[in-house]
């Protein structure tokens, strides 16, 4: 079994995933996901970042057991994902998704009790089902619970209607969080109170948490680990510190450029994203990449390698890692640099 950084066996693990969907008359399929390895430890929160497209939304219900891999395989707590009826509904109570817009995750004629209860009942969970309520609701932050108790979604801001289904996950006592852009369609000063409240979470609770989103911004305030998706793969992931400081993927480079701190000129990248069915040869990311445009990489050697020498699937671990040509050959010459420096 691999093992993350920080020696602990993972709590979830994908391992060679694939997740392919038919193509339309007389085309090829679609590779969504295409070779994936990705861990996530006890505890730990993990960014998966990248644009629209990439495959991160996809990556991440089939890590729910939403959408069956075609290859591959998914483990959570060292047992291989079961996708029989029982044994999906069980590790479903285990893994809760949080999605993007809760004014559609929410049903406008259900109050927020009903709204809490309902995995509890879909569960059919024993116990005492209005403290079970309430004490969801106080961990997400709306206090005094029994206040919310009757309200309906279109009575609340877009902060609480988030807190609410934040709620509807925790009143599961869940182990892992999926939150698919959990702070996209909020305001900037609500989206504070939000990863405030998912980090507080992980303190308190000890929740582990795989955050879908397109902004690496969102990622420094929230991971500890990133993985950066791309055209069906992770293309580079490590601590959340050395990927936003010292990005080596152009991909990444690129990402990092748009933001509002970013110091120099924004990367603006060729075109869009290519087709999951037609996936090119080499680095996929070699006909949009600003290395190769600039003219450095012809003069380096590494551009025939970049169009034609295909990158392994990144470890699923926590150790800094690159699919990149560019960078491995940046690496290799600051290692002779070193060795020179040290004969």
């Amino acid at each position: 079994m691999t093992t993350t950084t920080g020696g602990a066996a993972p709590l979830l693990t994908a391992q060679g995933l694939h997740v392919g969907f038919p193509g339309r008359r007389g085309e090829l399929p679609a590779r969504a996901v295409d070779g994936v390895d990705l861990d996530i430890a006890p505890g730990e929160i993990v960014a998966l970042v990248g644009e629209s497209g990439c495959g991160k939304t996809t990556l991440a219900r089939s890590l729910l057991g939403l959408v069956p891999p075609t290859g591959g395989r998914v483990t959570f707590a060292g047992k291989p994902l079961d996708y029989s009826g029982r044994a999906l509904k069980s590790y479903r109570k285990r893994v809760q998704l949080v999605l993007q817009d809760p004014s559609g995750s929410l049903n406008p004629r259900h109050t927020v009790y009903d709204a809490v209860a309902e995995g509890l009942r879909i569960h059919g969970c024993a116990g005492d089902e209005q403290a079970a309520v309430a004490e969801a609701l106080a961990r997400a932050g709306l206090r005094p619970p029994e206040r919310f108790f009757l309200r309906y979604p279109h009575e609340l801001s877009g902060g609480q209607r988030q807190r609410v289904v934040i709620a509807g996950a925790l009143v599961l006592e869940p182990e892992l969080l999926v939150a698919d852009e959990p702070v996209a369609s909020l305001d900037a000063s609500v989206r504070g109170e939000i990863l405030a409240l998912l980090l507080g979470l992980r303190e308190e609770l000890g929740l582990s948490a795989l955050v879908v989103t397109h902004d690496l911004g969102l990622a420094w305030n929230i991971a500890d680990r990133v993985a950066v998706m791309y055209l069906g793969r992770i293309v580079e992931t490590g601590r959340v510190e050395q990927i936003l400081t010292e990005p080596q993927h152009p991909y990444t480079q690129a990402l990092l450029s748009v933001l509002p701190e970013a110091a120099g000129e924004p990367v603006v990248l060729s075109g869009e994203p290519p087709d999951p069915s037609r996936i090119p040869g080499g680095c996929r990311f070699h006909a949009r990449c600003q290395v190769l445009a600039s003219g450095e990489a012809q003069r380096s050697g590494v551009a025939e390698a970049c169009r034609t020498v295909e990158l392994p699937v990144l470890a699923g671990g926590g150790a800094t890692q690159v699919a990149c040509h560019w960078a491995a050959l940046r690496g290799r010459r600051g290692g002779d640099k070193a060795d020179g420096a040290k004969g």
